[in-house]
């Protein structure tokens, strides 16, 4: 091996041909060893200085030439310290993956990554925003539980096992929380989220089935595309993060893994420094905000002076500022807790019930936790069936959480950050028992993708665009072109028109607990209405309305008509 002049960027160690450049931030006065260790050895096989007269600002490097050095580990050394490089690629450990030993950081090396990828022509999809039905997973409790049905279980390759369920429910985007190598226990509790300090550059060790996570996470994403799903990383980071650091490990997995997008804390990075990024640009830059939230939840359970709120909800086409529409988030309760729990119950967390968010907008149907009343149950189906209809009818980017369709509960917790358990994981085993929701939401996702209306490109003005007569949004109340805005109404009727695709559906909310009626707009040449889905809607049958003037809408349900 031989020490030949570096350059400062990019940090990390990069493999260029015949070499690999090392650069590494050092505080100035300490002193910097690079240590190369051969696979598999204890000791370093070579060691380089790396003085700081030779470096610019905090920044060593150089470079080293020689032979097989795809087969080299490293670490650096500090005043007797031996520490891993936050900007490794790739990393291995050795000897038992034990996370309270104090010792583990020792067993932790970066490891050169050389190898090459055949991406087969893969490219990102650029799916336009109004035409995503986003998904979040958590890529280890998507699969790890008993049930999931996977060979690979809590895996790269266990997603893509579950990719054509993905397809047939009508998914085209998952959105996955931390992918990157972080600690897995601090300060005495598991960090199953993988929030806070991590190696951001190098994909989870444990999340690969094999020993090669970076090949399988490439796997991942191009068998993602060839299904026309998009991969988007959940990058909370650390609020120690450099903003120079965030862009190049954002721009670092655009180009080397494909990634479609990213979901961003812009508390800890500056939103509008990403969105100027000459190169992320051509990506997705996300972000999670609990407005279309907590607005749904609110109306959803009947709260009064929500219809000017669920009104601006509907309407925000939430993909012009990087949000997506959500009810529920692994931040939070699922959404079949949602409707059982009226308090959180985060007593395995051993925090006396004090962590987690404290004001979740639920509602229990009368009856705190798990039920064996028939009416009880049945209201709480009832309730997420409009949860889905809430969340698939509106503008915007729709996101569902991993499990919300098949009833799946986390027993009333709503912060579960340190349980890599079964608590967490997705129980499949409920899909298997009982798949009526699931193909509920498969026809209404469908129906949704079937009506441009639902999903416009551009924000909707409530104007009538092409001088048909009829805007292309407008808000009724039991009276047709009135809306009831009296503090406590709980019933709004939308119709969404496009002259020009010859769509047009009315969708009549009632989250009243009593009926109501609701007037029908008429319609131009004339078309009649049909309710083809709704709450209540046990069969695909449609249901011609003939000459009606009004529907008749059931407490606690929402009905969808189309015109024909």
């Amino acid at each position: 091996m031989k020490k030949t002049k570096g350059h400062p960027l990019p940090l990390g160690a990069t493999v260029e041909e015949g070499k690999v450049n090392f650069s590494v931030t050092v505080p100035a006065g300490k002193e910097c060893i690079l240590m190369l260790y051969r696979t598999g050895e204890e000791n370093p096989a070579y060691t380089f200085e790396m003085p700081e007269e030779e470096g610019i600002g905090e920044l060593r490097f150089l470079s080293v030439e020689g032979t097989a050095l795809g087969k080299y580990e490293y670490n650096y050394k500090t005043e007797a310290q031996i520490w891993t490089d936050p900007f490794a690629k790739e990393l291995v450990y050795y000897g038992e993956y034990l996370e309270e030993k104090e010792e583990h950081t020792l067993q932790r090396r970066g490891k050169i990554a050389e190898r090459q990828y055949d991406w087969e022509g893969d490219k990102r999809l650029h799916l336009p925003y109004h035409e995503i039905i986003a998904y979040s997973i958590h890529v280890k409790g998507f699969t790890k539980h008993s049930s999931s049905g996977v060979r690979h279980k809590g895996t790269f390759r266990g997603v893509i096992e579950k990719i054509p369920y993905l397809k047939e429910l009508g998914i085209n985007q998952i959105q996955c929380m931390p992918v990157y190598e972080f600690e897995e226990s601090v300060k005495g509790y598991t960090n199953y989220w993988g929030y806070g300090p991590g190696y951001f550059f190098a994909p989870k060790i444990s999340y690969a089935a094999g020993k090669d996570a970076r090949r399988e996470l490439k796997d991942m994403v191009k068998a993602c595309h060839s299904a026309g799903i998009e991969v988007v990383l959940e990058m909370p980071f650390d609020h120690k993060i450099l903003p120079q650091t965030a862009l190049e490990c954002l721009r670092y997995y655009m180009m080397e893994y494909h990634i479609d997008g990213f979901v961003v804390n812009p508390y800890h990075v500056s939103w509008e420094m990403l969105h100027k990024d000459p190169l992320l640009k051509d990506g997705k830059i996300m972000c999670k905000d609990d407005g279309f939230q907590n607005v749904m939840r609110r109306f959803l359970k009947g709260d009064e002076g929500m219809i000017d709120s669920v009104i601006w909800a509907l309407k925000h086409n939430s993909g012009e500022n990087g949000k997506c529409n959500y009810i529920t988030s692994h931040n939070g309760f699922t959404l079949w807790d949602l409707v059982s729990y009226d308090g959180k119950h985060n007593e395995a967390n051993g925090e006396k019930n004090q962590d987690g968010p404290d004001y979740n907008y639920s509602w229990n149907c009368g009856v705190e936790g798990p039920s064996r009343k028939k009416s009880v149950v049945r209201l709480r189906k009832n309730q997420v069936r409009n949860a889905f209809l809430l969340l698939l009818t509106a503008q915007g980017t729709p996101c569902l959480l991993a499990g919300d369709e098949f009833y799946n509960s986390q027993e009333g917790n709503n912060n579960v950050y340190c349980q890599d358990n079964e608590l967490a994981w997705l129980n499949w085993g409920k899909l298997k028992t009982d798949n009526t929701l699931f193909l509920y939401v498969k026809q209404l996702i469908a129906l949704r993708k079937m009506h441009a209306v639902l999903h416009k490109k551009e924000e909707i003005r409530g104007m009538d665009m092409t001088a048909c007569g009829i805007p292309d949004v407008s808000y009724h109340g039991e009276n047709a072109w009135q809306i009831q805005k009296e503090v406590s109404s709980r019933q709004l009727g939308v119709l969404y028109y496009d002259e020009e695709k010859k769509d047009s559906c009315f969708i009549a909310y009632n989250m009243h607990w009593v009926k109501h009626t609701f007037a029908l707009p008429a319609l131009n040449g004339g078309k009649k209405w049909y309710k083809v889905f709704g709450t209540q809607k046990e069969t695909e049958k449609e249901e011609g309305l003939e000459n009606q003037r009004t529907i008749e809408v059931k407490e606690r349900s929402i009905v969808f008509l189309v015109g024909r």
